[in-house]
């Protein structure tokens, strides 16, 4: 009798990890490169991740890597889920030099109004038209761009483009290079990580990264000072995308397609936006109760600064045209759903 009950509980048990095992029909490894404390991870990543395994009813199960856990460096993750080494990632656009030339529109001074939620569903609503192009052997789930790029200066108040004369400042992208170089400043391109060395060692004099990277990096501790515009205007911002691995992607069912599409739509693309601003007001206050010194530039103050970098949106626009990409047409289009977005957000 009790070989009878060890057997048949043994089979309602096989029979529970057979059932489990059948409803999780695709296991998907997420790959990224910020630790798992980071607002990214746990406040935009797993939430998305288990809305996807809800929509699923458990079909779907992603696991997620942080900080690099699977190997390489953050500009080989897009590789990464084009050649199928993992299913999913989360990447900075910019870190794959020239792989994403058209989101670089989104990344440009004067297309990010301090409204990340109002860029996030303008990349969305360009994706089929004008964006799709850029992503061969992938496919997005969702795309965005954090609050900014804002002036973090070790020892100089900044209020004009003459105080960053000379300035070696902190950047992540190429386009934010030539807003530093329309400013006066040398850019110095370094991971975010190493930011905190780099300032207190004096290799840099700034950087321009948002306020959401301050706590995770302690850089109220090695800066006096986080300047911006006025009503939060920044010097451009970053893009970043949520890709699939293609083929992966076609193996699913169209069902779970849906799935991804219904959890990753336009109400999630403005919350991911307000996800990264509530980020970016905790990070600010983490400075400011350290005792830095936040400034807001007078409109007058940054009216200087719009018209230094009015330039590098033409060199943008001309370098699109010399690779066969209508520059002009994808800038006035992001600036067009950009001001509607915030028209009605």
């Amino acid at each position: 009798m009790k070989l009878l009950k060890t057997l048949a509980s043994s089979a309602i048990a096989l029979g529970l990890v057979a059932g489990a095992a059948a409803a999780q029909e695709h296991t998907l490894k997420l790959h990224h490169f910020l630790s798992p404390k980071a607002p990214a991870h746990t406040q935009m990543l797993e939430p998305w991740a288990k809305r996807v395994e809800e929509a699923t009813d458990g079909r779907v199960k992603i696991e997620i890597f942080p900080a690099m856990t699977l190997g390489g460096k953050p500009p080989q993750l897009p590789r990464q889920a084009r050649d199928g080494v993992v299913d999913l990632v989360w990447i900075v656009n910019a870190y794959a030099a020239g792989a994403f030339p058209r989101t670089e529109v989104f990344e440009l001074p004067g297309v990010h109004q301090g409204d990340n939620a109002a860029v996030n569903k303008a990349m969305l609503a360009m994706y089929d038209e004008f964006l799709a192009e850029d992503f061969q052997g992938v496919v997005p789930m969702f795309q965005h761009v954090h609050q900014g790029q804002a002036m973090h200066m070790a020892a100089d108040e900044v209020r004009s483009p003459a105080d960053l004369e000379g300035k070696k400042i902190r950047i992540p992208s190429r386009t934010g290079a030539w807003v530093l170089e329309a400013l006066g400043a040398s850019p110095v391109q370094t991971a975010v990580g190493e930011i905190p060395v780099a300032l207190s060692k004096k290799v840099i004099d700034g950087a321009l990264i948002p306020w959401e990277i301050i706590p995770a990096l302690k850089i109220q501790e090695v800066t006096d000072y986080q300047i911006e515009g006025p009503g939060g205007k920044r010097l451009g911002t970053t893009s970043f995308s949520v890709l699939m691995n293609e083929d992966r992607w076609n193996s699913m069912p169209e069902d779970i397609q849906a799935a991804f599409r219904e959890v990753s739509d336009a109400d999630w693309h403005a919350e991911v936006g307000e996800i990264w601003k509530a980020a970016d007001d905790f990070g600010i206050k983490i400075a400011t109760d350290s005792g830095n010194t936040h400034i807001q530039l007078t409109d007058e103050e940054w009216a200087a600064f719009e018209e230094r970098t009015a330039p590098v949106v033409n060199r943008w626009i001309e370098e699109m045209d010399g690779q066969g990409i209508d520059g002009q047409a994808l800038y006035d289009r992001a600036v067009e759903l950009v001001g509607q977005n915030m028209a009605t957000n």
